[in-house]
């Protein structure tokens, strides 16, 4: 796990508050701090005030599917048209999504398949927090 712990701001959106609780206890074993939104327009606003603020986040982690509120597809349209360089990772159970298999055509970063495993969560960041801090684009 050393291998892949990191540093940064995390937004992670997710429903499930259990969901946001364990992901954010292992982001921040990882080596990031970590703020929390349940839907796309939490995460929208908290990404908007942070930049506002001058403490903007390094990656934002959003769940496709939000039952009731807005979910990361729809998140993510409005996270780039703030900022077109945002990281944001697609985070689904649902394997079969086309955004899962296909996140760069859909505008995404990278993806972290739920149940999230520790190893991969850790690799993914490390990925896209090193190709942000060079510019570089790259697929995960």
């Amino acid at each position: 796990m050393k291998q892949f712990s990191g540093s940064g701001r995390i937004l992670l959106m997710d429903d499930e508050e259990d969901i946001r609780q364990t992901t954010g206890d292992v982001l921040i074993r990882l080596g990031y701090t970590v703020e929390f939104a349940d839907d796309g327009l939490r995460a929208i606003d908290l990404y908007q005030e942070a930049r506002n603020a001058g403490t903007p986040f390094d990656a934002v982690i959003v769940d496709l599917t939000i039952p009731g509120g807005m979910g990361g597809n729809e998140a993510l349209e409005q996270l780039l048209a703030i900022d077109p360089k945002a990281r944001v990772l697609a985070s689904s159970g649902y394997l079969n999504d086309p955004v899962m298999t296909e996140y760069k055509k859909y505008g995404f970063s990278g993806v972290v398949p739920k149940p999230y495993r520790i190893h991969d969560l850790g690799k993914t960041l490390h990925a896209v927090m090193r190709d942000k801090a060079s510019g570089t684009p790259r697929e995960h």
